[in-house]
This record gives C-alpha cells, sequence and structure tokens, in this order.
C-alpha cells in the first residue's frame, strides 16, 4: 500500500523553479532515502509535503487523502511528523518535558492517549532515561537529536520525514539513530522519509533511494541500484562516463 504520493509537484519562487513536475511514490513501512546536491530541492519538497510551502502546481496524498491544501498541524493529525535539519528543540526544557509537549497535543486528536505513558515509552525506547530531567540545551549535539526525534514520535506518527538525522554526530550516534529508525520500521511498521548527505547512513539504512537534482527526479532504486547509476557516481564520487 503505498502511503505518500506526491504527484507532479512544482514549486516556483520568483523566476526559479525549485521543483518541477516531480512525483514520488512511498510504500507503507519502508524507509525512503532522499540524497542530491546541494539546492536539488530537498528540503523544499518536504516542506510541500508537510504543509510548510504550498506547491506552484501538483497534489500531496497522504493515506489515500488528498492534503495538498492542508494546514501543518491538520496533517499532523493525519500521522505526519516531521524533524529539521536545524535542531528544533525547546533549550529551556528537559528532555521529558520536550516529548510531553508533543505527547499532550497528540492528546487533543487521539482518545485515550497518556502523554506520561507515551513519555515514559520513548524515553526508554531512545535510551533518554538518564538524562530526562536534563535541559536539553546542556545536552551534546546527538543527544539533542534524539531528542527532537522522541518529540516527534511522541505525535504517533504513520509517516515520519526526517531531514539531516545524522548531521553533526559522531559515528556512535549514527549507528545509534540508525538501529532505532530500522526497529521502529521493522517493528512498527513506521513509514520514512529521510533527506542525508551522509551517503553511508543513507545507502545502509534505506531500502529505497531516490536523487533528485535540480528540482527534478534523476533516479529511483534500491540503494545497491542508485550507488551503480552514472548520474549518482558522477554527482558524488566524481566519476564521469
Amino acid at each position: 500500500m503505498t502511503l505518500l504520493d506526491v504527484d507532479d509537484i512544482t514549486v516556483r519562487f520568483g523566476g526559479l523553479a525549485a521543483v518541477s513536475e516531480l512525483s514520488l511514490s512511498v510504500p507503507a513501512g519502508i524507509i525512503m532515502g532522499i540524497i542530491g546536491p546541494n539546492g536539488a530541492g530537498k528540503t523544499t519538497l518536504f516542506n510541500v509535503i508537510a504543509g510548510i510551502q504550498a506547491p506552484t502546481a501538483g497534489r500531496v496524498t497522504l493515506a489515500g487523502r488528498d492534503v495538498t491544501s492542508m494546514p501543518p498541524h491538520r496533517r499532523a493529525r493525519r500521522g505526519l511528523a516531521r524533524t529539521f535539519q536545524r535542531l528544533e528543540v525547546f533549550g529551556t526544557l528537559t528532555v521529558r518535558e520536550n516529548i510531553l509537549v508533543a505527547a499532550d497535543a497528540r492528546r487533543r486528536w487521539e482518545r485515550g492517549v497518556s502523554p506520561r505513558a507515551v513519555a515514559d515509552e520513548l524515553l526508554e525506547r531512545t535510551r533518554l532515561s538518564e538524562v530526562a530531567s536534563a535541559t536539553v540545551d546542556a545536552l551534546p549535539t546527538g543527544t539533542q537529536r534524539l531528542v527532537e526525534l522522541a518529540r516527534a514520535l511522541a505525535a504517533g506518527p504513520k509517516l515520519l520525514l526526517l531531514d539531516e538525522a545524522s548531521s553533526g554526530l559522531s559515528s556512535y550516534d549514527s549507528d545509534r539513530i540508525s538501529a532505532l529508525l530500522r526497529e521502529l520500521v521493522d517493528s512498527d511498521g513506521l513509514t520514512i522519509v529521510l533527506v542525508e548527505h551522509d551517503m553511508p547512513f543513507v545507502m545502509g539504512l534505506s531500502d529505497r533511494v531516490a536523487m533528485l537534482d535540480h528540482g527534478r527526479l534523476v533516479a529511483q532504486g534500491t540503494p545497491a541500484e542508485i550507488q551503480e547509476m552514472p548520474a549518482v557516481q558522477e554527482a558524488y564520487l566524481g566519476v564521469r562516463r
């Protein structure tokens, strides 16, 4: 079953087409990696999917529902959550309080949700229990990334958009997040779409990979297939054929 469909999306800023006639389908229960050089349109595409940027043309469908004109908070209620390339955490709040913010909001549209129970489960699952009472600003970048991820998960998403989830992380923290994301997909059926510049991270984690360049989809396939494509080798490895 397809969870997310992006159909002929175009985004123009004046005379510049940041995204041009882009179509992409994401089946439920997989990790889809999106790669591409700087300026390829990756974050713009994420903003369209999340409802932060209105497309000039095209349509976004989530779980069979056209959400193109739907504001971000209504998409969240339909099961979409995201993180950002630049960390967006409540720095003066504790780790637990960050998670509770999202869990409490979820209670407004999902009956029977206990924010405390959600926070306890996610603190354990993300291995943040030991720093639950710590102020987020005092924590290292890798831990803050986990806090942002846990807060997104507290909203109970079906689709999770991750923008540069491994940015600024040590290899240990990257492995830690990678293992958690794989578990969420394989055990919980979550669908993840991630934008990444870290090629080993995205290729090792994704089930399918799509490459954008100049706002267009230029390649799509399994990680192994993508790495063999001339366009990808030229863009990332400097190989010309």
